[in-house]
């Protein structure tokens, strides 16, 4: 199952990409034997100031045609890494080829595409930037596909 991280804006070099393209290759190379991955980053940037609706646009053309659509929200539902790699298996489990997930820019995702979206997920009540949530997301693609692959990373 191959995994689409659409995000607004472009992440510059610096720590926020050194880690998110570590754990992507991560995620790639344990997932491999899962049947998760490849993971790919697709950042759009609304260059014309549409605000949330355009950058809903750009995210929409960024999903996979027939992907399940997954965006960040604070309004998600929180759960712990092995509920998430559970949910990742069962995605995969269900013969579903691609999944996106979508991170919105500074003000959120708008509420279309959020409406259109197969599942929400947050990652906790607090407001996260939304170049760091691709990093963190990236960690937990990899510590679930580490999960299911009865790897030591995950101690809980």
């Amino acid at each position: 199952m191959r995994v689409t991280i659409c995000a607004v804006g472009r992440l510059r070099s610096g720590p926020e990409r050194v880690l998110l393209d570590d754990y992507i290759k991560r995620f790639d190379r344990t997932g491999r034997a899962l049947a998760l991955g490849p993971a790919s980053v697709v950042e759009v940037d609304d260059r014309k100031g549409g605000g949330m609706p355009a950058e809903a646009t750009l995210l929409a053309r960024a999903v996979p045609d027939g992907a399940l659509i997954c965006v960040l929200d604070e309004r998600g539902v929180q759960m712990p890494s092995p509920d998430f790699a559970e949910k990742l298996g069962a995605w995969r489990d269900q013969g579903r080829s691609d999944v996106a997930f979508v991170i919105g820019g500074a003000d959120g995702i708008d509420p279309t595409l959020r409406a259109r979206a197969d599942a929400a997920l947050s990652f906790g009540q607090m407001v996260w930037p939304h170049m760091l949530v691709r990093v963190m997301l990236a960690e937990q693609l990899y510590r679930a596909a580490s999960i299911l692959a009865g790897s030591p990373y995950h101690r809980a």
